[in-house]
């Protein structure tokens, strides 16, 4: 019984060295495929980024770039940035009517598109080769354009008149000035006039962000000067009218109290037109048509088809409506950033800050779960002034809340996205 148990302890042991042998082999050999997996998977990043390099080379070599923060139209057109073709409104804009007012959120492209103006009505046909405008426009008269890019305005009435004194000191040693003009708006009023004299053909004046400065000084004791300085200083828009063949002014907030929209009884609010909707932002066929290349690589960056990417960029930055037609516009910032970025991120939320939002949020934190799906009357958001005791019309012009549908007389409002949804829930809100 000792010899058999022995026996067959020496044999169990044989057994087991023989399986500790097996089982350290299949060991070895899953130590060695995971080895062989993670080098297949290491060579799998490392190829696709090296695809991606030369991908991105390729893309600048053949000059198609992001236009990440461009709001000169010359300088997108002169180093081959992408350009989404607004020209056919742009021109239809310029030869409509006289008077023309544009609220779209911030970073949506208004700089550019007042660029876009400028360039057309100097009469710099060169940068529209190719573009839509070269199909409509014929003439190409050079005409004097008088720009103002109010961001640059400050936030007092002091940084305010400085600003305006040093833009109309450039056009004056341009077109002169008469020792009688003492104040701002005598000043305007003198420019315009010799500038249509001296050209021979009617002017045109542009007006960006014109709200800046009143927003940065909005509930302080800066905001009721500034706007008496721009009450006097726009007069000359009205009284000199026959020297001028376009004014075009843009912002985010309308304050009707100013003597732009006052004074100009003519002013024309293109905001909720369907033929200006899309004018600032990337409707979705431009988007695929424009940034092909880039979507490709980020869908390849998330495993998508490029068809489920703009399905999921249309969650993130779409869902924007400015007009009864309904046309869906995407947040260009975050677009153009998540394409650089290859990350589907929340870049427009988180670009920079504004009190003002803070002060209507902290004011209505109790109501922002209802903002989402709330009525408004149509009239009441086209022509109101803004208003701090509603937080509706101020979120809908900055951008935080858009048209959602039509019912009857009245919008529905929403948030546009759910970068904007998060931000709005979550109670961090940039705004600039």
């Amino acid at each position: 019984m000792m010899q058999k148990s022995v026996a067959y302890e020496e044999n169990y042991s044989d057994t087991c060295n023989d399986a500790n042998m097996v089982v350290s082999f299949e060991c070895s050999n899953h130590y060695m495929a995971a080895v062989i997996k993670n080098s297949r998977k290491s060579l799998a990043v490392s190829y696709k980024r090296r695809i991606f390099a030369e991908k991105r080379d390729k893309m600048t070599q053949q000059n198609i770039k992001l236009p990440l923060g461009i709001q000169d139209f010359e300088e997108m057109r002169r180093d081959h940035y992408i350009y989404a073709d607004k020209t056919d409104m742009v021109w239809k804009l310029a030869n409509g009517t006289k008077y023309n007012y544009l609220s779209r959120p911030r970073r949506f492209g208004k700089s550019l598109l007042c660029s876009t103006l400028k360039c057309y009505f100097e009469g710099r046909k060169e940068l529209f080769e190719g573009l839509k405008m070269m199909e409509l426009e014929t003439e190409w008269v050079k005409r004097p354009v008088i720009y103002f890019s109010m961001s640059l305005g400050g936030s007092s009435a002091q940084t305010l008149t400085e600003y305006l004194n040093n833009v109309l000191s450039s056009y004056e040693k341009i077109y002169g000035r008469n020792p009688d003009e003492q104040s701002l708006g005598n000043r305007l009023n003198g420019i315009i006039q010799r500038a249509y004299e001296q050209a021979g053909v009617q002017i045109a004046i542009i007006v960006d962000e014109y709200d800046a400065p009143l927003l940065h000084t909005y509930e302080t004791g800066y905001h009721d000067a500034c706007r008496e300085i721009y009450r006097n200083f726009f007069t000359g828009l009205k009284d000199y009218g026959y020297c001028i063949k376009c004014v075009f002014i843009t912002g985010i907030t309308k304050f009707t109290q100013i003597s732009m929209f006052g004074m100009l009884n003519t002013l024309v609010n293109i905001s909720f037109r369907n033929e200006y909707a899309a004018i600032c932002g990337f409707t979705k066929d431009e988007v695929i048509c424009n940034f092909s290349e880039h979507l490709s690589e980020l869908a390849d960056n998330y495993a998508l088809t490029k068809c489920a990417l703009m399905d999921t960029m249309s969650t993130f930055y779409g869902g924007y409506h400015f007009s009864r037609g309904l046309i869906g516009v995407y947040n260009p910032f975050s677009v153009c950033n998540a394409l650089a970025n290859l990350r589907l991120n929340s870049y427009w939320i988180a670009s920079s800050s504004n009190e003002i939002l803070l002060k209507v949020l902290r004011k209505f934190i109790n109501v922002i779960p209802e903002l989402d799906n709330c009525l408004i009357d149509s009239d009441y958001l086209e022509m109101s002034d803004v208003n701090m005791d509603d937080p509706k019309l101020f979120l809908y012009q900055s951008g935080y809340l858009t048209i959602k549908k039509v019912v009857g007389s009245s919008y529905m409002l929403g948030y546009p996205n759910r970068e904007v949804r998060n931000a709005m829930l979550g109670m961090s809100l940039p705004y600039s």
